[in-house]
């Protein structure tokens, strides 16, 4: 049987620390969501030793602009190491944090950068802001910053540079959403086409059949995010099986149950 994000949380919390690193990761969430949508990826990066800065944002109440104001408090956070060096500093985004990351980086770029991991990023703009952008409801519910996510020349996306910093993009291909993924073209995840998730420069790119909404949660996106902040480099063919030992060991007396 598959694990709960809850149970999986908790498996990960069990494992313990391993010994500090000098480097710290900032999580940016996306549209819509708060700190909590990636506490079983924070838990996964503790354990590994990492120091983790997991804020949530107004997403929905400010422009991308302003948003983006909030990164550099958030790097200034990570501080130094044990030795008194400046933390390495990385990235995790999902979604609409991906395009706030590459705002901020645009304009700064922190002593000590390390690599950045970008979930299911609208690198190229999105559809469903194309047709659903006008209406009353989608601002609403996604507020300033959600409307300048389109695909158009002129929105926020499409006018962002290329990539100068090491950074690997997962895009998912199982869509929980069949009337977005009518909009979207190709493979998508619901939300966002993987042609859509492509970055000029990136380091690497990889597809995994998992969901917009909760592939922070799957085991394989977490290994495969630690595989690249570690070697930069994502890990082809990793099995949930392997991912999941990787994170949490084998079952005692046998092997670990993958669903």
């Amino acid at each position: 049987m598959r694990q709960t994000a809850a149970q999986f949380l908790a498996m990960l919390t069990a494992q313990g620390r391993k010994p500090g690193r000098a480097e710290s990761v900032v999580l940016l969430h996306g549209l819509a969501r708060t700190e909590a949508s990636l506490l079983v990826m924070d838990a996964a990066l503790r354990a590994q030793g990492y120091e983790v800065i997991n804020d949530s944002y107004p997403s929905t109440k400010a422009s991308m602009a302003d948003l983006a104001a909030g990164v550099g408090a958030r790097v200034a956070r990570c501080g130094v190491g044990p030795d008194g060096a400046v933390r390495r500093v990385h990235f995790v985004t999902h979604s609409m944090g991906g395009i706030l990351l590459r705002l901020w980086l645009r304009d700064h770029r922190p002593e000590g950068l390390g690599r950045v991991v970008m979930l299911a990023p609208p690198n190229q703009g999105s559809e469903v802001v194309d047709a659903l952008g006008g209406m009353a409801a989608f601002h609403w519910v996604n507020g300033p910053a959600g409307a300048e996510l389109g695909t158009g020349p002129d929105a926020l996306p499409r006018k962002l540079p290329p990539a100068d910093y090491e950074v690997g993009v997962i895009a998912g291909t199982r869509s929980l959403n069949p009337l977005f993924s009518r909009l979207l073209p190709g493979p998508d995840d619901g939300t966002v086409s993987v042609a859509s998730t492509r970055l000029e420069g990136m380091t690497a790119h990889l597809t995994l059949p998992v969901s917009h909404t909760f592939m922070m949660n799957s085991p394989e996106v977490i290994a495969q995010t630690l595989s690249f902040l570690d070697k930069g480099r994502f890990a082809p063919g990793l099995t949930r099986r392997a991912a999941l030992t990787s994170l949490i060991g084998p079952k005692p007396g046998g092997t670990t149950q993958a669903g």
